[in-house]
């Protein structure tokens, strides 16, 4: 029975990906990310971003330089050897547009469940997710499409648990 559940869970995973994948546009994953990230964290570098969204130094470089010709990133002043990178106003107006349709097919799914299931159902989602957060990198990589603005740190249940884990190490 263990095993048809998990075999449901990956079925609604790769619902979910799909979906998110659609919302996306003509972006991919790698590019949504890294537009998603300098939305929130303006000035992270290139390899800072290529940690996050999970691809080798030269593939985030081709990729920056690639969201560079079509205007939506820009490089700051070289500070020493890295270059701090920012969105544009395009860059901007492009994460809007993609969080909006991102989270409007999420939304979909939850509209099976009547709101007292919907209350349990993100209650449980939160503890596997909490349960599953290892590192604040691992939540970093975890939450590079989600809507910071929405799941602040106090809410968030990757990022609690990423600085519960922060939290218990320096006490060591």
């Amino acid at each position: 029975m263990q095993l048809l559940d998990a075999n449901k869970l990956g079925a609604l995973g790769a619902m979910i990906r799909d979906r998110t994948e659609a919302s996306l546009r003509e972006l991919s994953p790698s590019a949504a990310a890294v537009l998603s990230m300098l939305h929130f964290k303006p000035g992270l570098t290139t390899t800072e971003l290529a940690e996050v969204v999970g691809v080798s130094q030269p593939t985030a470089v081709r990729l920056i330089d690639g969201l560079e010709r079509q205007a939506l990133i820009e490089r700051g002043k070289p500070e020493g050897r890295v270059t701090p990178l920012a969105l544009t106003e395009s860059g901007h107006g492009q994460v809007k547009e993609m969080q909006a349709l991102r989270l409007a097919v999420l939304d979909g799914l939850l509209s099976a469940l009547r709101p007292d299931e919907r209350r349990r159902f993100v209650s449980m989602l939160d503890k596997i997710l909490a349960g599953a957060t290892t590192s604040r990198a691992f939540a970093r990589t975890t939450c590079r499409l989600c809507e910071h603005d929405l799941c602040g740190a106090e809410v968030c249940p990757i990022g609690c648990r990423a600085a519960e884990i922060e939290k218990q190490e320096s006490e060591r």
